[in-house]
């Protein structure tokens, strides 16, 4: 369900609970449903809310106007109502059985039936609940509330069954069970492992958003650890986890875990960049991210990680020009808490990564400072194009920074200088 950026958690309560109560009073049976209540049920705020009810999509329609309801869904039962401001949006879905998956993903077609078989065409059994706002009791017909309490994540039913409807849901299984804390169930364990190969059936897009929740969660190295240990890891990135490559890797595998678990807070690209510094180059980094169809913003921001994750490396003892390129980039934050990450899982000193953060609280034009020529001013001091050029420039720069100049009139004598140099 999509909702606003300014949802208000109480405001969206109450417009849910306000949903269900004008579909009862019109004569149909309504509950929330999936993981509103599994949020509920493990003491977490839902994000946001599903109803699931008897009422048919054109029925739903009538009953809320049609100015404030989406039928985008309507072929698969599912009409999206439109809250006010703070409560976000609501899908609102009829009872329905699932017939046919023949793309791995959809379902061919649906037909309306009971609260029963609409939970148990569900994907797992903590998402297969049902529950009455108003009587305040939980609906289970899938044995999901146990499962809750035995922290425990169980297909609904056959596994291989709900993994052969849609493939998303394997890895929907690792999200879940690195995320909650949950183990996976051993039949639906088994089944992810026996069709892990099959998952590159769904779109890229879909396996990246799962892939970006598992490596932003406060879990997620045992997400990569299940991930790799059902085979799903291999489906996904042959780079870093092909058969061929494992073996060899296993201690640099539980190095790197060591490294992603400590990272403080990171986001997406961050966490793709440590989990990919197993194997992966910058290139390769970049052929994984346009395969994932992700934006070129966070493509380019894991590949600079990469490409630079030793840039700073004894910073506190070097020459300021050779480190200032590097911390004054955007991505630089980025940088030091993977360093910050690194020196923890080694038990190293972490004095230059202090250094830098000290650096970086300092006013930005005092460690970013104009330059004090560019290249038109090489050209009116009569400096011919060519590879000197650049040269030339990148030396004054240095010497700028590191304050053996302080003026554009010793820096056009430093280019005198790099000039008359024999070559």
């Amino acid at each position: 369900m999509s909702h606003s950026a300014k949802l208000h958690p109480q405001k969206a309560r109450q417009f849910a609970k306000h949903v269900i109560l004008r579909l009862r009073k019109a004569g149909y049976l309504a509950y929330w449903a999936g993981g509103c209540v599994r949020d509920q049920l493990l003491g977490r705020e839902p994000k946001d809310y599903d109803v699931a009810t008897d009422a048919q999509p054109d029925q739903i329609r009538t009953l809320f106007g049609r100015r404030r309801t989406l039928a985008l869904g309507a072929s698969f039962g599912v009409i999206t109502l439109i809250g006010p401001p703070g409560a976000g949006q609501i899908e609102i879905a009829t009872f329905r059985d699932d017939v046919g998956y023949s793309d791995g993903r959809h379902p061919d077609r649906v037909h309306f039936s009971t609260a029963e078989a609409d939970a148990s065409r569900r994907d797992f059994t903590i998402n297969g609940l049902f529950f009455d706002p108003i009587g305040r009791e939980v609906i289970d017909y899938v044995g999901g509330r146990e499962d809750i309490q035995r922290r425990r994540i169980r297909a609904i039913g056959d596994p291989v069954k709900r993994f052969t409807e849609d493939k998303l849901r394997m890895l929907r299984a690792v999200r879940f069970s690195a995320g909650f804390d949950f183990q996976l169930d051993p039949e639906t364990r088994e089944a992810v492992c026996r069709m892990a190969d099959q998952i590159t059936v769904v779109s890229w897009e879909r396996i990246a958003a799962e892939i970006r929740q598992i490596l932003t969660a406060a879990r997620r190295a045992a997400g990569v650890r299940l991930l790799v240990d059902t085979g799903l890891g291999a489906a996904i990135l042959p780079e870093l986890f092909a058969d061929e490559r494992r073996g060899a890797a296993a201690g640099d595998f539980e190095a790197m875990l060591e490294v992603l678990v400590r990272l403080d807070s990171p986001e997406f690209p961050l966490s793709l960049a440590v989990l990919l510094s197993l194997a992966a180059t910058p290139q390769t980094a970049r052929a994984i991210g346009r395969r994932w169809r992700l934006a070129n913003h966070e493509i380019n921001r894991a590949a600079w990680l990469l490409e630079h994750r030793r840039s700073l490396d004894g910073a506190d003892r070097r020459r300021w020009s050779s480190v200032q390129p590097v911390l004054v980039a955007k991505a630089a934050p980025d940088l030091l808490k993977w360093m910050q990450a690194q020196r923890e899982a080694e038990g190293a000193d972490d004095a230059d990564v202090r250094w830098c953060r000290d650096q970086l609280s300092r006013d930005r034009a005092e460690i970013d400072p104009a330059p004090l020529l560019t290249g038109d001013d090489l050209i009116g001091h009569g400096v011919p194009k060519g590879p000197i050029f650049r040269e030339i420039l990148q030396g004054v720069r240095e010497a700028q920074l590191d304050g053996e100049v302080h003026s554009r009139r010793e820096a056009l004598a430093m280019v005198d200088r790099l000039i008359a140099r024999p070559r």
